[in-house]
This record gives C-alpha cells, structure tokens and sequence, in this order.
C-alpha cells in the first residue's frame, strides 16, 4: 500500500500523474471520504491504471478520467447510497475536470492570475506572444507552452482556455485557436472586450459546439494578494463547471463584511465573483464598472487640485484685461499638505476607499507626482458605458464629463482652443498669454 502520492517508475505509462495532481486528488479524497485507508485505496487504483492495468482492461486516456473512476470505485467500496455516492461523485468530477486552465497572456494580470491559481492547487499551461514570462512562470511550477497548438495539446478535454489579451486582438486569438479546439471546450475572455462582440462570439462559437465566458476582470496588479472581482457572463451549466477557477481567483467572503439584510441571499457575489447574466452580461457589468471608475477618479483629482491651488491669494496677481481678477486673496490663503489630506480622508471618511489609499500613497511618495506627465489612457470602457447610457435614454453627465477629461488630457482637445484663440483674437485683438506669463 502507499502511504501518499508517489511516481510511477514505469517509463511507458499511458498518463504521467504530476506529484501536484496528486496532492490535488488526495485532498479532494480526503474531503469526500475523511478516511487514511480510502486514501491508499484511491491511490493504488490510481498507480494500477497508471500503468495500463485497470482491471476491465480499459484505456485511461488522462488522469482526470482515472480520478473520476477512482472516486467511484470508492463511492461503491464505502457503500454509500445513490444519491450521496452521486453527490460525490459529481464533486470530484467538478473538482477534476477544473483543476486545470490555460492563460494566453502574461502580463500584469493574466501572469499573477496563474500565479494565484497555482497557489490554489491547480494545474496551468501559459502562452505568451514573448517568452520571458512563460520562463518565469515555468520556474514557479506552470506548464509552458512554446505555441498555441502546444497549449491545446498539453490540456485535457474538455479544455479551459484563458485569454488575457488586448479587446482588439480577441477575435485573431479566436482565429488561431479555433482549428486546434474540439467540441465542448471552453474559452474564457478575461480581458475588457465590448459586450456586443460577446454576443457575436458566443453565438458563432455555439455553432461548433464551443463554449464562451466573457469575464469582466477586476484587480489588477494587487490581484495577486487581494483576489479578483469577476463580473461573469455566459451559459449558467458552463459557468458552473468553472465555479472552482473563479473561487480560487476572487477575494472570498471575508474580503468585506456582509451587507446588512443579506443574510438570507445566498449568492457567489459575497465570494467576490457572479454570473449576472447571459453572454456579454459580464463585460456589460465591467464596462459600467469602469466607467464609475473613471468618474471618482476624476472627482478625487479634481477636488485634490483644488486644495492644492487653495494659496493662489498668496501668489501675486497679474492685472490686465486678459486675466480674471482674485477679488478676495485673503480667502485663499491655505498651504494644505496632500499627503495628510488624502490621510486624514482615509480613516472614517464617507468618501474613504481603495482609490484613495492606492492616491494616499502615490502622495506620499512624491506629493508633486513629478513622475507623472498627466496624459491618461482610456481603453474603451468609459466610451462604450455613454454610448449605452444614450441608447438607454439615462443621463450621465459625471461619467461623460470625466471621459471628456481624458481626451483633454492628450491633447485632444488642442485644435478647438486655438479655434476659440483665433475667433477671440478676430473679434477683439485677444492675444494669448504665454504658459509662463500665465
């Protein structure tokens, strides 16, 4: 009998079992069986068709199948009755069928995100366009595949595929993927894709018998440590054989307290993930998501600014007929410090959050942020949330307001104030004030 995981010494096993999908099974075995002697059993039968002598004389094509089959040969050793052996054993078929998952994308999400999944238990194989971050991942114990066609080969079916990629390098990545792909296979988009090519995507893949999950990811480079909120979209049975990827992946329950008045509403939104609806829903939520994100960022940088020009009474004052005069300089005379404003919001503040500690400590750090030149990105999600708003027919002026803001920010909106110079300069001999001067 063996006392725990071991390797076979036979080099022509059909599958080789990895010491982790071991310890994996034996965990799970005990969680079904809590017994040290259904833990030999299980893995004997597993040594036994490991090296092709599975008593039926059948082929084992991976060791999921083997695991599966270990479980039920157990169920029926222990008597359990039907349904109780049916529970078990669909627990460890769920337990072992996603176990494993491929991520195709390794940068400052999808990398941590496997690093979180392995930590967790579970079997990765990682792609990467460059592949410096699949040596390191490899180094940390994930299966590294030098392409995609490897990727699909070192996978089980049904096969759990991962993609943390740019919105508009999804549909080549489908293209690519799809000839390698057989019928029940799942592909995840984890990235920030429009929820209308969801929709699109899901209903051409169905037709080959493929599954998609658009997964509105949320984290970024904490995710690692904090976990990631998942807003999901897709079929609920596909979701579902998931389930144990995205449990590994969120927060968990004690990552906030319970609202009150929820102790009765038994969803997975407490562990920090949900299904909130059919195919595009999840890149639905995420996409409002971050449009929420860009208006209190802007509302905290806005009202920052304002504190920080708070001393424009002690400055002098130009006087001409190009500048507004300060009526009252003795109103605005405050030199606050940032780094203690943002400290002091922090700590039982009505408008205390994540942002605000993440500002807090960029603040302290540098309370001029030199580092920084202003020019901010934005990625779509804030355009695609105001086009919805449109055609929904609701208003959002914060949110349209704080994407404006973007665009100003790269220079977007230089054009339109030399236009406003030049009609100022037409109709009253305005001239522009130099930056310095101002």
């Amino acid at each position: 009998m063996s006392d725990g995981p071991r390797a076979s010494n036979n080099v022509n096993y059909l599958f080789p079992l990895a010491e982790k999908e071991l310890t994996a099974f034996v965990h799970a075995v005990d969680e079904l069986f809590g017994t040290e002697q259904a833990r030999r059993s299980a893995l004997d039968w597993i040594h036994e068709m490991e090296v092709m002598n599975w008593p039926d004389g059948e082929a084992i094509p991976n060791w999921r199948e083997a695991t599966v089959r270990a479980s039920a040969r157990l169920c029926s050793s222990y008597s359990i009755n039907s349904r109780k052996r049916a529970t078990k054993i669909d627990g460890w078929r769920e337990h072992s069928m996603n176990t494993e998952v491929g991520m195709i994308g390794l940068g400052r999400m999808g990398a941590n995100m496997v690093r979180r999944l392995m930590r967790k238990g579970h079997r990765c194989v990682v792609f990467n366009r460059s592949p410096q971050p699949i040596h390191e991942l490899v180094r940390e114990g994930a299966g590294g595949a030098g392409s995609l066609s490897d990727l699909v080969k070192q996978l089980s079916r049904p096969r759990a595929i991962w993609m943390m990629v740019p919105a508009a390098a999804v549909d080549q990545q489908l293209a690519d993927l799809l000839p390698l792909l057989d019928a029940g296979d799942i592909l995840i988009d984890g990235g920030n894709s429009y929820y209308i090519d969801d929709i699109r995507r899901a209903k051409d893949l169905a037709l080959r018998s493929i599954h998609y999950v658009d997964v509105g990811t949320s984290g970024g480079v904490w995710g690692l440590e904090r976990g990631y909120c998942m807003m999901i979209g897709g079929e609920t049975e596909t979701i579902e054989q998931l389930d144990p990827i995205f449990a590994r992946l969120a927060p968990g329950s004690a990552s906030a307290s319970r609202t009150p008045g929820r102790e009765s509403i038994h969803t997975t939104a407490d562990q920090g993930y949900l299904r909130c609806g059919p195919s595009g829903a999840g890149h639905f939520v995420k996409m409002v998501h971050n449009g929420i994100e860009y208006g209190v960022m802007a509302a905290y940088a806005e009202g920052l600014a304002v504190l920080r020009s708070a001393n424009v009474g002690l400055k002098q004052s130009l006087a001409d007929a190009e500048t507004t005069p300060l009526r009252n300089p003795e109103y605005y005379e405050y030199d606050f410090d940032l780094r203690d404003i943002a400290e002091v919001w922090r700590r039982g503040s009505v408008i205390s959050s994540w942002l605000l500690d993440l500002t807090a400590a960029a603040l302290t750090k540098d309370s001029d942020l030199t580092q920084f030149a202003g020019r901010i990105s934005d990625s779509g999600e804030g355009r695609w949330t105001i086009q919805a708003a449109v055609d929904e027919g609701v208003p959002v002026p914060v949110l349209s307001s704080s994407l404006y803001a973007r665009f100003a920010s790269r220079g977007e909106s230089d054009f339109q104030n030399k236009v406003l110079s030049a009609m100022r300069y037409a109709f009253g001999g305005h001239l522009e004030k130099s930056a310095i001067a101002q």
